[in-house]
């Protein structure tokens, strides 16, 4: 059954990943990461480049791993180091990624609900958001909670769909990590890969995405046809 567009509650919903997907936030990730480690007193402090698997999962996962610690407490305060560097300037060492504003320009001039989905601190990402100019392309942006809840992808697009009170089918998840698309599979929505991000091609098609893309106009053209197919279903 074709659907009036123009009913805002019945129009398709995309849900953007922000680090990797929207903007490139190396620098200032990464350098919190480093100051974080030395804080919490690791002797070797990996390099810069060597880090940058850590962009895209849950923080509290990434740090686990590079502690090699599962002491919720140690975790935690490298946890709580990372944010203070962070919050202090490292969250606007960042850049918008090519081609991203004029596809989210293009996407709601044809009538799509566009959402932030980040396991990044909420606060944080509205203000990255918003300090880049790109506040005015989203509804909402949803990310993870000051107690830690929500940082899973699943829990965060579960979250999404009940507020926004969206059918698994009515929505789709756009995003470079694994995290991304898994998260949206276990809810039942489909996703869209980029490769210009922080994830490998192997990672995001084990995840079996709808498709993937390799440029920000890619991805637009991706959703176009998404929202043209889903219409006529």
């Amino acid at each position: 059954m074709n659907r009036d567009p123009s009913d805002e509650n019945d129009r398709r919903a995309v849900l953007f990943d922000l680090d990797g997907t929207l903007t490139d936030p190396f620098p200032g990730i990464t350098g919190s990461i480093r100051y974080a480690l030395e804080r919490v007193g690791v002797e070797e402090i990996p390099d810069a480049e060597a880090l940058r698997w850590c962009i895209g999962p849950p923080l509290q996962e990434n740090f686990r791993i590079l502690l090699g610690d599962d002491d919720p407490h140690r975790v935690a305060e490298a946890v709580h180091f990372y944010r203070q560097h962070y919050g202090a300037g490292g969250l606007f060492e960042n850049s918008v990624i090519d081609g991203v504003p004029e596809t989210l320009r293009d996407l709601t001039a044809r009538g799509f609900r566009l959402f932030v989905a980040t396991s990044k601190l909420r606060e944080p990402a509205v203000r990255i958001v918003e300090h880049f100019g790109l506040a005015r392309f989203f509804e909402h942006v949803y990310g993870t909670n000051a107690d830690g809840s929500l940082s899973n992808k699943a829990d965060l697009i579960a979250d999404i769909l009940e507020r926004e009170r969206l059918r698994a089918s009515d929505a789709l998840m756009v995003g470079d990590r694994k995290h991304d698309l898994a998260g949206a599979r276990a809810n039942g929505v489909a996703a869209i890969g980029v490769t210009y991000g922080y994830g490998t091609v192997e990672e995001l098609r084990a995840e079996q995405p709808l498709a993937i893309a390799e440029t920000p106009a890619d991805v637009g053209a991706l959703v176009v046809a998404w929202g043209a197919r889903a219409s006529v279903a």
